[in-house]
């Protein structure tokens, strides 16, 4: 019985996920927009056949959009986060371990002889489409970067209904395959990268696959060198099934239109910290630094603004009332009145465990603060942000700053008011 690593990648994960909820949109153009509705950032198949690039500005084809009856989404990040849970929760069935790779990508290992590993593979893509509804491409190599080249044949190769087992392959038309894909396409191998392998020669897959390892590692990297080395058949690039530790929790937004009054910046800095408190609570994180920070556009006319300001907090903690008197106070001392700004972002650092103070607080003066903060953020966590907070930060109406998302769909998972209704 052979070790493997699948990597399960779901196919236009934005838009997969607007069409679970709206199955109108299959086999339509849909693009997502970024924040504001600046630019494209995922496309459909059908888009990107019809010419639409990652990152075109919005108002740029706007009207070709139209003309070409496409569809047009907002980014709506809520749903894509629980979404993507969903997803990494039904792959972690199959795996001996799991590494969550992305938003839309999990490595897990995998077990069997060729015929069980073809069959696995094909069924994880049928329990993620039953369980959670989007479609997914699964690669099944001995390594990680032939697991990603796996997963690159099985997707653009529509008679392998999304499933591609190397131990299942003619070598010889893998290696084929390999002479003909180009080596920039390769996992972890950039533009620049590329550039200098083709000063040698080396210019597609095939080609880096040959490569001298010891040479490889003089002119570039042992980064690089691992690539080829995994290329051949060893695995070099070790799983981490835990996720990496958090270092910050931001939430930092664009504003729709600019805020230029301190009323309105209380606004912006209450909601934020609440939003921060929340993310804290989630991931069972406390705080020791805050960091609040503001800035104008760089090309607008008028006095440009940027204030930032740290402060270590009393004691760690992830109390929302708290954060949110420290965010307003010090903003207001030191924005600048009469100011555009732009953007506006809480950065909650310094993260730890729950601290023992926080266990035995029970008895400190200012517990009954803290238990209301308790108290918001376990309402907060059970019925969505918007449905208690301080101040505007329970205003159920977005202020007219916040980031413009003209074409969002509901969040179908998140928020109770916005759950889909069946009727029969």
């Amino acid at each position: 019985m052979s070790e493997r690593i699948a990597l399960v990648d779901v196919n236009n994960f934005y838009v997969s996920c607007e069409r679970v909820f709206d199955p109108k949109l299959v086999g339509r153009p849909v693009v997502v927009l970024s924040n504001n509705d600046g630019c494209v950032v995922a496309r459909s198949q059908e888009a990107k056949s019809l010419g639409i690039t990652t990152g075109a500005p919005f108002f740029q084809v706007k009207q070709f959009m139209q003309s070409h009856g496409m569809v047009v989404r907002s980014s709506n990040y809520e749903l894509y986060g629980d979404m993507s849970a969903r997803v990494m929760e039904v792959l972690s069935r199959y795996g001996t371990w799991q590494e969550v790779y992305s938003i839309d990508e999990s490595f897990i290992g995998v077990q069997g002889n060729p015929d069980q590993l073809g069959k696995l593979a094909t069924t994880i893509r049928a329990a993620v489409a039953r369980s959670v509804g989007v479609p997914v491409c699964v690669g099944v190599a001995p390594t990680k970067t032939l697991a990603k080249f796996a997963n690159h044949v099985a997707k653009h190769n529509a008679h392998l209904g999304g499933v591609c087992s190397m131990d299942s392959m003619d070598p010889q038309l893998v290696a084929d395959i390999q002479s003909r894909v180009p080596v920039t396409d390769l996992w972890g191998v950039g533009s620049r990268t590329g550039t200098r392998l083709a000063g040698l020669g080396i210019t597609s897959i095939a080609d880096l696959k040959a490569a001298d390892v010891t040479d490889i590692r003089k002119k570039f990297s042992v980064v690089l060198q691992r690539t080829v080395l995994e290329l051949n058949g060893t695995p070099c690039i070790a799983h981490n099934e835990e996720r990496a530790d958090k270092q910050q929790i931001m939430y930092s937004r664009s504003f729709s239109s600019p805020v230029r009054t301190i009323e309105e910046m209380v606004e912006v800095m209450s909601i934020y910290a609440q939003r921060g408190a929340s993310r804290l609570m989630n991931d069972g994180l406390w705080a020791t630094l805050l960091t609040i920070t503001a800035g104008t556009s760089r090309f607008a006319s008028g006095e440009a603004s940027f204030p930032s300001i740290t402060l270590k907090l009393p004691a760690p903690t992830q109390d929302p009332i708290l954060l949110t008197r420290l965010a307003v106070g010090a903003m207001r001392e030191i924005m600048l009145p009469g100011a555009s700004y732009v953007r506006g972002g809480v950065i909650l650092s310094g993260l730890q465990p729950e601290p023992e103070q926080a266990v035995f607080g029970i008895f400190d003066a200012g517990s009954d603060e803290k238990h209301v903060g308790d108290v918001l953020g376990a309402v907060k966590a059970r019925f969505g942000n918007k449905s208690i907070g301080l101040g505007s930060g329970g205003l159920a109406t977005e202020p007219g700053w916040s980031m413009k998302r003209d074409y969002s769909s509901p969040k179908f998972t998140t928020e109770w008011a916005e759950i889909p209704v069946v009727k029969a």
